[in-house]
């Protein structure tokens, strides 16, 4: 099982976040960045979201990253952990240019960029961007197509609803290959369906943990997988946050557990096929005690998950 380092101030979403978190600095997130990578965590994942309309604030908060910029900055700050997204909202964004930022930090990073693709959910800040919400899935597939058409293809071309191109050369290619890893993330069949096409990967936010298998299941049974390797992505947390950012009790996902629980629910999950989890940050009281916690996760947690 390959653990996720939750940084801090990557967000402030009330069902989640503690007081201390907001103010963490980016100072602080750097630090902590590259205590996770020497300690051995396998990744940090980066929200994103552009715009909060004011009717969401009191459950999503204020506080999101652009997820590509955030990704890149902290490959620079460190030296062997994957920087993922969680979620790059793919509608929102040029496939083009988005293409050329990854690129570019999996060129300079020397290959240990990664991105988690999502159609949005907040029909706001669809609005507030100019794009049409209700195309958002239509759009999702096509910039997915060009996305990977830039990326593996020496003399890339490309004729669609929304983005057409010829007769143009792109560089650097990522390093990854034929690319820096894809993921998906999203619960309706439509993602999964997503998944299955264009993803090695799977992020779930709201699916039940005992519905897991069931719809790796669907994603593999899809004529679009070809077997690749797969990963899924659930963390212990995942199910305290529903639709909206609704806070939700769940007494197998509460922070603070002890080191037998937190074992047998990772292996529990392990064994749903997911491959990728978090542990959520307990009830402490500031940076220096949540990394004593985060590095008590990787020493005696860790070793124990298969």
């Amino acid at each position: 099982m390959r653990l996720v380092f939750a940084l801090p101030h990557m967000l402030r979403l009330p069902a989640m976040s503690q007081p201390w978190e907001a103010s963490v600095t980016g100072a602080d997130q750097t630090r902590m960045a590259r205590c996770a990578d020497q300690w051995g965590y396998d990744m940090i994942a980066v929200p994103e979201h552009f715009v909060i309309p004011a009717e969401h604030v009191e459950l999503s908060g204020p506080h999101y990253l652009q997820s590509t910029v955030a990704q890149a900055y902290l490959a620079g700050a460190t030296e062997r952990i994957r920087l993922n997204s969680c979620i790059t909202v793919l509608p929102l964004q040029h496939p083009v240019v988005l293409a050329k930022a990854l690129a570019t930090a999996d060129w300079m990073s020397g290959g240990r960029m990664m991105v988690t693709f999502g159609v949005g959910w907040l029909q706001g800040e669809f609005q507030a961007l100019g794009v049409p919400f209700r195309e958002r899935g239509r759009m999702a597939d096509e910039y997915l197509a060009v996305i990977k058409e830039l990326w593996t293809s020496d003399a890339p071309s490309f004729e669609g609803k929304y983005v057409s191109f010829r007769e143009v050369a792109f560089e650097p290619k990522p390093v990854q290959k034929p690319h820096l890893p894809i993921w998906i993330g999203g619960d309706a069949d439509a993602a999964l369906r997503r998944a299955a096409k264009y993803a090695s990967g799977w992020w779930s936010f709201l699916t039940p943990p005992e519905k897991l298998a069931e719809r790796l299941d669907f994603i593999k049974s899809q004529p679009d997988y070809d077997g690749r390797p797969f990963d899924v992505v659930h963390g212990l947390g995942t199910n305290r946050v529903g639709e909206g950012h609704v806070a939700q009790h769940d007494p197998d996902a509460r922070p603070g557990m002890s080191a037998a629980e937190i074992v047998d629910r990772l292996s529990w999950l392990g064994a749903q096929g997911v491959t990728v989890s978090a542990v959520p940050i307990p009830k402490v009281r500031g940076v220096e005690e949540y990394l004593d916690y985060a590095q008590w996760v990787i020493e005696e947690i860790k070793p124990q998950v298969p």
